[in-house]
C-alpha cells in the first residue's frame, strides 16, 4: 500500500470523489452536504492524497489548513467495494502526521449524524479524536458531527 500526494486528474480519483459526493448527499440534506468537489480540493489550502496497492485506487483524504495552527480533514473515502483493507486508517494516520511535521495544534473535522457515517465515527475515535463543536465557518446542526484531536500535548 503506498500513499501519494495527488493533482486529481486521474479517472480512478475523479470517479472515488463522485461517488464520494453522491453519497454525502443520500446521507445529509444538500444544505448541510461540506464534501469538496474538485475544484475546492485543488485550492492551494488543501493537500490531497490517494491510497494505491498497485494500480488499484483504494481510497483517499485531504487536509485544509485553516490557519498557521490548525488543518481540517477533508475528503476521507475509500470505494464501497474495497473497504476493509486499511486504507482510511493509513491515509488518516499519514494526515495527522503531515499536521504534527505542519506544527498544527489541533485538527478538526466536521462529518454527518447519519447511522452510515458509524465506521468513519469510530475510524476517527480510534486516533483520539473527540466530539467538539462548530468550527471555521461552520454552525450548529442536527445533521453535523464535530470532531477534535489536540496535536500539541498540556506541559
Amino acid at each position: 500500500m503506498r500513499i501519494e500526494r495527488d493533482d486529481l486528474t486521474r479517472e480512478p480519483v475523479l470517479d472515488l470523489l463522485r461517488e464520494h459526493l453522491a453519497h454525502m448527499h443520500e446521507l445529509s440534506p444538500p444544505e448541510q452536504v461540506f464534501a469538496l468537489d474538485v475544484s475546492g480540493l485543488q485550492h492551494p489550502s488543501v493537500t490531497f492524497w490517494t491510497v494505491w496497492e498497485g494500480d488499484t485506487l483504494l481510497g483517499c483524504g485531504a487536509l485544509k489548513e485553516l490557519s498557521p495552527t490548525e488543518g481540517e480533514i477533508k475528503s476521507m473515502r475509500t470505494p464501497k467495494a474495497l473497504r476493509g483493507r486499511g486504507a482510511g486508517r493509513a491515509v488518516l494516520a499519514h494526515i495527522v502526521q503531515t499536521a504534527r511535521e505542519r506544527g498544527y495544534a489541533c485538527l478538526q473535522l466536521e462529518t454527518g449524524t447519519h447511522p452510515g457515517f458509524g465506521a468513519a465515527h469510530a475510524l476517527y475515535r480510534s486516533f483520539g479524536f473527540v466530539d467538539s463543536g462548530p468550527f471555521a465557518s461552520y454552525k450548529p446542526d442536527p445533521s453535523s458531527t464535530f470532531m477534535r484531536l489536540d496535536l500539541v500535548k498540556a506541559g
